[in-house]
């Protein structure tokens, strides 16, 4: 019981029981004058803890830095000492991951990307539905912008899907340099390296057992996972493969990017292509695909509507 606070809450504890204020007063060392003070702080600090708690709510697995980005675009003058203060008085810390193994550093990432559409990186996710039915997710992600270029959704992908995905990609941004992937048996099948060879582009096989190497993927991988597939409950795959397109569209129109500056894949592209400066964060409106807004869930899906759902969520 060290700071005013708690000897002022003492005092008024004390005097419920019995003790005069006064007496109380005396015993607590704390002024009597000092007993109707309303901290100033506090009621400044009011509206950001409000937002904050409803965007912890909103992005449960998202930290305090994250949030403070939220909160300059939402108004709210909001450094990462402001926020990390009103995070550890709100006991809004997220729980602590398990400590890894991690490999040494300082060795160099082979074929690493300098520039955007240089090297995409691509591999499997899985996961179940409600009903039971199996999730095989293909991520592909831009390694030097962090865009998520698609997920594609369905219960097998074999090596067809891969380069039918791949070629939807290429028509729409052109080909990247590099192809970058594991040696899982889809994407080292005759057909898709006989597609990549006739495409020009190069393969960047990582090494047996060396994930790291495709850190990128892993990377957005794991977020996919912390903030979509384990926050989600899909009932079914059509509304499966509707929350995750949502999902990455938030992912690179609204999620700030540590590695980007805070920014968003999109700004970051957007900043490139313009050669202008990158955009400071507490010069952001909520006007980017509404900053805070509401991540949309789909509802449950009619026998008519399945159809209607996957095409709008590929056609965006």
């Amino acid at each position: 019981m060290v700071s005013v606070q708690a000897r002022r809450a003492a005092v008024a504890f004390a005097t419920t029981r019995g003790v005069s204020q006064r007496r109380a007063c005396t015993l607590l060392d704390v002024a009597r004058s000092a007993l109707g003070y309303c901290s100033r702080l506090a009621v400044k600090d009011a509206p950001a803890i409000k937002r904050m708690a409803e965007l912890s709510l909103q992005y449960p697995r998202y930290g305090y830095r994250r949030i403070a980005i939220f909160l300059r675009r939402d108004g709210h003058e909001m450094s990462f000492g402001r926020a990390h203060r009103l995070w550890q008085e709100s006991r809004l810390q997220l729980p602590k991951k398990r400590g890894r193994k991690r490999i040494a550093g300082g060795r160099p990432r082979p074929n690493a990307p300098n520039g955007p559409n240089q090297v995409w990186s691509y591999d499997f996710v899985f996961d179940w539905c409600a009903n039971g039915q199996k999730l095989k997710c293909l991520t592909v992600s831009d390694e030097w912008t962090k865009e998520g270029l698609a997920i594609e959704v369905d219960g097998r992908i074999r090596s067809p899907r891969v380069i039918e995905v791949l070629s939807r990609l290429v028509s729409e941004r052109g080909a990247p340099r590099f192809l970058r992937s594991d040696n899982g048996p889809e994407f080292v099948s005759r057909a898709l390296l006989k597609w990549i060879v006739d495409q020009g582009i190069e393969t960047a096989l990582i090494d047996p057992g060396k994930p790291w190497q495709n850190g990128t993927t892993e990377s957005f991988n794991g977020k996919f996972r912390d903030e979509c597939l384990s926050l989600e409950w899909f009932r079914s795959r059509p509304e499966a493969k509707v929350l995750i397109e949502t999902w990455r569209r938030h992912f690179n129109e609204v999620r700030p990017h540590s590695s980007l500056g805070y920014m968003t894949p999109n700004e970051f592209v957007a900043s490139i292509t313009t050669n202008a400066a990158p955009v400071n964060a507490t010069e952001r409106t909520a006007a980017v695909r509404g900053a805070s807004a509401l991540r949309s869930v789909a509802q449950p899906l009619g026998h008519g509507q399945t159809q209607k759902a996957e095409q709008a969520a590929y056609s965006n």
